[in-house]
């Protein structure tokens, strides 16, 4: 179904447009699937509040969400030491809310991958959605418990999730890259993530970039989840050239 740009605020109708060509690029017209995003709020990522990087990916994952979300909303996950209770951001609303809430947190804490990841798939569960879902999971280091993370993320390879993992500074992401490339079928059932980094200044990278990276693997990931029996078959996804 076309996107109605009619209902996208103004400022965010050239992101909704820049994803759309990626997700055309991808095969991926026409695909549905519930967007989430996931935030880093350890210590460590104070710079990128303060300096608007949070809400402007949080504007490019709405973006994304136009395109493949009718509701028009965001569920959203921020973490530190400790989940928290996914909010909404959406179309509506969704204007200087990332500082809004981060501020309502108060103390920044450590970086509990595991129960943002278990936040994301109660609510997801929770929801009733018969599409599969897309997390956008941002951070900017390791977590606390690499066990934990590891052990969450092959759990939810038997769910409808994917999650794609972004990282944010100089960090070399070397868990975040074990975490990407885990064996397929003896530690997940399909390979149900991906990763790329996206440098100090994440703000730098152009939008059609971002989209691109993002749906880098995810194609591949709802052909290897259907044929799993994860998904149900896929008709808006077309076969990518030589592959």
């Amino acid at each position: 179904m076309p996107i109605n740009y009619e209902k996208v605020p103004t400022r965010l109708v050239s992101l909704a447009k820049t994803a759309a060509v990626s997700l055309e690029k991808q095969g991926l017209a026409g695909q549905r699937a519930a967007v989430y995003l996931v935030l880093d709020r350890s210590g460590s990522m104070r710079r990128y509040y303060k300096d608007g990087s949070m809400q402007h990916l949080a504007e490019q994952v709405l973006g994304l969400s136009a395109n493949l979300d009718d509701d028009g909303v965001v569920p959203t996950v921020f973490f530190d030491t400790e989940a928290h209770e996914a909010v909404d951001i959406g179309l509506d609303d969704y204007a200087g809310r990332v500082a809004e809430l981060h501020r309502a947190y108060g103390h920044m804490g450590t970086t509990n991958y595991a129960g943002a990841m278990d936040a994301v798939i109660d609510h997801y569960l929770d929801s009733g959605a018969e599409a599969p879902a897309f997390v956008v999971f941002q951070t900017d280091g390791s977590p606390d418990s690499r066990r934990a993370a590891e052990q969450t993320l092959c759990k939810a390879a038997r769910l409808p999730l994917f999650w794609q993992f972004i990282g944010y500074g100089a960090d070399r992401f070397d868990f975040l890259r074990r975490l990407d490339d885990l064996a397929v079928p003896d530690r997940r059932i399909v390979d149900n993530a991906n990763f790329f980094p996206a440098g100090k200044d994440p703000k730098l990278i152009p939008d059609g970039v971002l989209y691109d990276r993002l749906m880098g693997e995810f194609p591949d990931w709802l052909r290897a989840a259907s044929a799993a029996g994860i998904v149900g078959p896929n008709p808006a996804v077309t076969p990518t050239p030589g592959r």
